[in-house]
């Protein structure tokens, strides 16, 4: 199964890069698209819906909830579903259909789409819903399992790495949307360069929108011009002209980092790391829970569940022995990272 993934991945990858050329923005709003299939299991298997705000095609965090949904589909025996492209003043809708069709599980993608899943989950409480946030909420429904993402502990170590790599002392931060998680990001770089004493300066800036590569190129631009020798993306399909931006600079002038999946082909002479997440890992472990009788809880993603960072390239080993002593800190409890959403000014 691992194998398989690892092929659709290398697929979806290879689909963005046909689309770089005819990519021109806007985000991925619109209607849903149904797929998946049945398991052909027995009364107790689970009816998994999920609902996603991009399109599975994207070779990022769209993909990984595809990549994950096939995976409960196969340990679970369950039958599944999704809708693609889903905008928030949809997601209601969407979800009141899902449990009329009867689903029994339903997971949201996203933290957008939060109120709308817990405000359908209150008026079917026969039905699991999993919603993914940045923080660990109250007033829950019991029938509410919270994905906590901990997107500020993936960018602790980003900002050590690149306090470790600059040369100019300008590091950029690239973001799509002025959102709770990703202030907690631009945070979490700001205490890693404290703690490590770092004189570099960060400057965070926000495209609008996750999915506009013409954005994110634009961007990314405008920060080489400013300075900026490594860029931490926190873009979605937005990446892709992201990294055409760092391209068009001489090989290893400026890196870059990206999150969630593996976009090395896009720019190998400037890549520098990703933080990579699993998304199968944390969805299994939920639906086992549901399973067993857990109709709601809450389940955080972390260094030892559900995030991981590749190697960084083209940096001296004693940089890499550095990262990995920061992740093993975030593992083992020795360092603790600020969950800190206050907007960035």
């Amino acid at each position: 199964m691992r194998s398989a993934r690892v092929f659709l991945r290398s697929v979806a990858l290879s689909s963005v890069l046909l689309l770089t050329a005819t990519a021109c923005g806007g985000d991925d709003s619109g209607g849903g698209g149904g797929g998946g299939g049945t398991a052909g299991g027995g009364g107790d298997a689970p009816r998994i819906a999920a609902v996603f705000s991009g399109t599975t095609t994207d070779a990022d965090y769209t993909f990984l909830g595809l990549e994950a949904l096939q995976a409960a589909e196969e340990a679970y025996d369950a039958e599944t579903t999704f809708s693609e492209s889903v905008a928030v003043p949809d997601a209601q809708r969407v979800l009141r259909e899902y449990v009329a069709d009867g689903y029994t599980v339903i997971w949201t993608h996203g933290s957008q789409f939060y109120d709308a899943t817990v405000a359908v989950a209150e008026e079917a409480p026969d039905v699991v819903f999993i919603a993914e946030q940045d923080t660990q909420p109250e007033g829950v429904p019991d029938n509410v399992w919270v994905l906590d993402r901990n997107f500020h502990l993936a960018f602790y170590p980003l900002g050590i790495l690149a306090a470790a790599t600059t040369q100019s002392q300008q590091i950029a931060y690239l973001g799509g949307a002025t959102l709770p998680f990703s202030y907690s990001e631009v945070h979490a770089v700001e205490q890693a360069l404290a703690d490590v004493g770092s004189s570099a300066t960060l400057t965070p800036v926000w495209t609008g929108d996750l999915n506009d590569p013409t954005r994110g190129q634009q961007f990314t631009s405008q920060l080489i011009a400013g300075g900026a020798d490594v860029v931490l993306g926190s873009l979605n399909l937005g990446m892709v002209g992201a990294f055409e931006a760092v391209k068009a600079e001489p090989a290893g002038a400026v890196r870059i980092t990206a999150k969630y999946t593996d976009k090395s082909e896009l720019a190998p002479d400037h890549y520098l790391t990703s933080v990579l997440y699993d998304f199968a890992v944390m969805l299994e472990e939920i639906i086992g829970q549901v399973q067993d009788g857990e109709t709601g809880g809450y389940l955080g993603m972390s260094f030892e569940q559900g995030i991981s960072m590749q190697p960084p390239t083209g940096v001296d080993q004693a940089v890499v022995d550095q990262v990995d002593e920061v992740i093993d800190g975030l593992t083992n409890g020795e360092i603790e990272v600020e969950r800190d959403v206050t907007p960035v000014e």
